[in-house]
């Protein structure tokens, strides 16, 4: 059978462009309890959760879940928000955060980027709020960690991409590989 299904969480196998995957990692110490999951709108422009909230207590160090760079460490809207780029385009936010990183500053799995502030109004109870993007789309970002929701889908919906190793659902495609053709003598 030429129908093959896998799993479209993560695919960290290496490739040419990519020999070295990151490992990905928890944003706070030890396995932090998910308050509320991802839950991205119908459309867009439409109310939605855009990122996973972690229990996390005021003053609780945050880290870096993967190798980036600070684009952005400041205090945005009355919150700390820091955001990294990673390689292969994904991008990471985090807050509320007091930032003890600087913009421009290259950081690696599991080095600090500041600590939860107390800062009421997101959750119920104190958290972190993390965020996972690819260009202007919002991810869940508990696909760096294999532990988002598992869709299956034919093989053929699930190419890596060639810069990062690293398989995401706006990768895919819809040209399904054509069927070889016996031929009888």
């Amino acid at each position: 059978m030429l129908l093959a299904i896998t799993v479209a969480v993560l695919l960290l196998a290496p490739t040419p462009a990519a020999a070295d995957p990151p490992d990905w990692r928890w944003p706070l110490p030890g396995q932090p309890r998910i308050l509320r999951p991802f839950n991205p709108p119908p459309e867009p422009w439409r109310s939605g959760h855009r990122g996973v909230d972690l229990a996390a207590s005021p003053s609780t160090t945050v880290l870096a879940p993967g190798p980036g760079t600070v684009t952005y460490a400041a205090p945005l809207a009355g919150r700390g928000v820091v955001s990294l780029l990673h390689p292969g385009g994904l991008r990471t936010t985090y807050l509320p955060v007091q930032a003890s990183v600087r913009r421009g500053q290259t950081v690696s799995a599991g080095d600090r980027l500041g600590i939860v502030e107390a800062v009421p109004g997101h959750c119920a109870e104190s958290c972190l709020h993390w965020g996972l993007l690819r260009g202007p789309r919002y991810l869940d970002p508990l696909l760096l960690l294999a532990w988002a929701p598992i869709r299956l889908l034919p093989h053929w919906h699930l190419p890596p991409t060639p810069s990062t190793g690293i398989l995401l659902p706006s990768d895919t495609t819809t040209t399904p590989p054509q069927r070889p053709t016996s031929q009888s003598d």
